[in-house]
């Protein structure tokens, strides 16, 4: 019998999240996409148009107990006609709608972070969250997360505690570099001086306001803020003078226009955008959340501050200060990446996961 995998998740915006699956789908044979639609300002991952990929049409991020539940109507219909040997759901809606279908197929959940940091959510919804996590850990064969740490956080919580588990770290390729002047200009951002880049989902998780609040003490510095989502006009509006607020830009032209990164949100997994400004060369500066630990090797790759201004900016200060610093650990960070972060690693411990579930 042909072994058939279908990956499940609510939508596949422009993020690492989508680039994994589609790596995934890609490189495995015999692996589908099963989706819903971006919402609002998101973007849909360009990776989707090399598959044929399978519309869950009422599935979507935002909680609707009507919509929910036609779309597991949808999922389930679509798993009784392909009929697969693994449903593979990745982060929290389509694990839930995913996991709740029945059948002979093996269940296989992956964390690429959690929304247990994620300010917009109340205490309230995160213990209700909690409760259905614990009980779908219940439902499923193997939980996998993005990051040593993020299983560590989730299984402290009751999730999954005598459940088999495995940490997958993301595979990333180098993306195309250019010269640092043409980068720049393909861009619009000052030719001149140190850059600061910053590239994520402007959400209340990724907390953009933070890197508002940086700049600000830092006049001195140019920043440039890349992402879209539902806080992209908010920060547009907000930013002062030393931010460039640019949109959804191309990463390689990118990290070859910045001179180090920072990452400042409040949750994380293992975020891929932070490896390839590593793979580029380029050393990172983050909070201390999720796996980000686990990306960065503080001190040699770049630093993993506390979650506040203060010691963001001291980090970025000794950088911009030390180019000897930068360039040694910029060199550091890429020669780590490679050997830590490969496809052919991803996927080689995806086939092996799989292979113990078929």
């Amino acid at each position: 019998m042909t072994t058939k995998i279908l990956h499940v998740i609510a939508r596949m915006n422009v993020g690492g999240t989508a680039r994994y699956i589609t790596e995934l789908v890609e490189k495995i044979p015999n692996s589908c996409i099963a989706t819903g639609h971006v919402q609002q300002q998101e973007l849909e991952d360009p990776g989707l148009q090399k598959f044929d990929v399978l519309r869950i049409p009422h599935l979507g991020r935002k909680v609707s107990i009507v919509d929910d539940f036609r779309a597991w109507l949808e999922l389930r219909a679509l798993i009784r006609e392909l009929k697969p040997t693994i449903v593979h759901t990745h982060t929290f809606k389509a694990g839930l709608v995913g996991r709740l279908v029945g059948g002979t197929h093996k269940r296989i959940h992956t964390f690429h972070g959690h929304l247990f940091d994620d300010q917009s959510f109340s205490i309230l919804q995160k213990t209700i969250i909690k409760a259905i996590e614990r009980f779908l850990a219940r439902r499923t064969d193997l939980l996998i997360s993005v990051g040593k740490r993020v299983g560590e956080e989730l299984r402290n919580q009751g999730i999954g505690k005598n459940k088999d588990w495995v940490s997958i770290a993301p595979g990333v390729e180098a993306l195309p570099t250019y010269d640092q002047n043409h980068a720049r200009k393909s861009l619009d951002l000052p030719a001149d001086g140190i850059l600061v880049g910053w590239m994520a989902r402007m959400a209340e998780v990724k907390n953009p306001y933070l890197l508002l609040k940086i700049a600000n003490r830092m006049t001195h510095v140019n920043f440039v803020m890349a992402g879209g989502g539902t806080l992209f006009e908010v920060i547009k509006k907000d930013a002062p003078e030393n931010v460039f607020v640019i949109g959804w830009a191309d990463a390689g032209k990118f990290w070859s226009a910045v001179d180090l990164s920072v990452s400042t949100s409040d949750n994380e997994g293992m975020p891929i955008a932070l490896i390839e400004a590593q793979l580029a060369g380029i050393p990172v500066i983050a909070t201390d959340v999720g796996s980000n630990a686990e990306v960065i090797a503080d001190q040699i790759t770049g630093f993993v501050t506390a979650k506040n201004a203060k010691a963001l900016v001291e980090s970025i200060q000794k950088l911009i200060e030390n180019s000897a610093l930068m360039q040694k650990m910029g060199t550091a960070a890429k020669q780590r990446s490679e050997e830590e972060f490969s496809l052919k690693k991803m996927i080689n411990s995806h086939i092996s996961a799989y292979s113990k579930y078929i």
